[in-house]
């Protein structure tokens, strides 16, 4: 049972502050999180986290799985970004065993994990929305993300858990028909997310709930380790595609979206600013993928020789890393999983003190947190 003693009190606590649970029911924090809050009336005087509820071991499991096996991990363990998390494992293994991809291969990882970005930025958009209320924008921005994840199950068979991306390159190539549906859906992707841009960003009552809320300076969003487009809200260019390009990243002409002020309406910008930048990436990497195998590995049984090795990727919260440690056996002896989302959270405390509870709401759904990684 918690009580009142056990919230650390501050100067500006009155005898009528009260404590209030927000969570742990997803989805209204975004997944199993919850907060507990003392508020004196409508504004929160101190707020701590708690996180563990979805606790699952994904660290600690691939210690008894086989190299190939913990693919399946890595789309749980953030189930917004599936082949963006395949992707930075199968490149620690690779870069392990020492082995370069198929170039059609590596075309094809980015194709996906774009479009992995826009459908996990387009949920982000609907579900922000409804966290101010907005009821029209959620069904704009998922009849665009069923759209991308109808293309993912014609690929990999599955919508959400594909275990498509392979070590040393694809599981398989893809359907003879893929480049005329994408070249076809590229469009009807653009509209669907103007139309909600248009309807949302600046759309009166959700700049007022927005702008100015939630704001962080760029000094401090770095010290606790914030990456992805809650870093570039602050102004801070750092995107790991640009900045440290992997695959084949540094053949395509894209822009890196940043805006200043670090509030919750920056946070969500940036995010729709990203779709489009996305979608240009998908086009320009479809024009230029060659034909060609698919993988140089085949079924081959992972055994790399004892050594270890980091490899960090862009995923759509921002910058995953693998840590992973080989002792010369089929199965790794550990990997550590450098999460955004829970960087990202950690400022949650900071953010929150000192603002409405209504505000509190729009301020956790602006980092956009998968709990499954934070909890990991």
């Amino acid at each position: 049972m918690v009580s009142y003693d056990d919230v650390p009190r501050s100067d500006s606590s009155s005898d009528f502050d009260m404590l209030l649970n927000m969570g742990p029911q997803h989805p209204s924090t975004h997944g199993v999180f919850r907060m507990l809050l003392k508020i004196d009336g409508e504004v929160v005087t101190h707020a701590e986290p708690h996180i563990g509820y979805l606790h699952r071991g994904s660290e600690r499991l691939t210690e008894v799985e086989q190299y190939h096996q913990v693919v399946t991990l890595m789309d749980r363990l953030d189930y917004l970004s599936n082949f963006n998390n395949e992707w930075v494992y199968c490149r620690a293994v690779e870069k392990l065993i020492g082995v370069n991809i198929p170039e059609r291969a590596e075309y094809i990882r980015v194709i996906l994990g774009e479009l992995n970005r826009i459908a996990s930025h387009l949920l982000f958009i609907g579900t922000f929305g409804l966290d101010i209320g907005a009821m029209t924008p959620v069904m704009f921005a998922f009849r665009g993300r069923e759209r991308i994840q109808s293309l993912f199950e014609s690929v990999s068979g599955a919508r959400m858990m594909h275990n498509y991306f392979h070590i040393g390159g694809l599981k398989e190539d893809l359907p003879e028909n893929f480049s005329d549906n994408i070249s076809r859906l590229i469009p009807i992707l653009r509209e669907d997310i103007e139309e909600t841009d248009r309807l949302l960003s600046f759309n009166e009552l959700f700049v007022s709930r927005t702008k100015g809320v939630g704001v962080i300076s760029k000094e401090l969003a770095i010290d606790y380790g914030w990456t992805g487009p809650c870093l570039r809200a602050c102004g801070v260019g750092y995107d790991v595609r640009r900045t440290e390009p992997y695959s084949v990243y540094d053949r395509f002409d894209f822009k890196i979206p940043t805006t200043l002020d670090g509030d919750c309406w920056d946070r969500y910008f940036v995010r729709v600013m990203e779709i489009y930048e996305s979608l240009s990436i998908v086009e320009q990497a479809l024009e230029q993928m060659p034909d060609g195998s698919v993988n140089v590995m085949g079924r081959r049984l992972v055994r790399p020789a004892k050594n270890d090795v980091y490899m960090k990727a862009e995923n759509p919260r921002g910058e995953i890393g693998i840590y992973l440690i080989s002792d010369g056996s089929d199965k790794p002896y550990r990997l550590k999983v450098r999460p955004p989302s829970f960087c990202n959270l950690s400022a949650l405390k900071e953010l929150i003190t000192d603002t409405y509870v209504a505000d509190a709401v729009v301020i956790l759904g602006s980092l956009d947190i998968v709990l499954g990684e934070v909890d990991r």
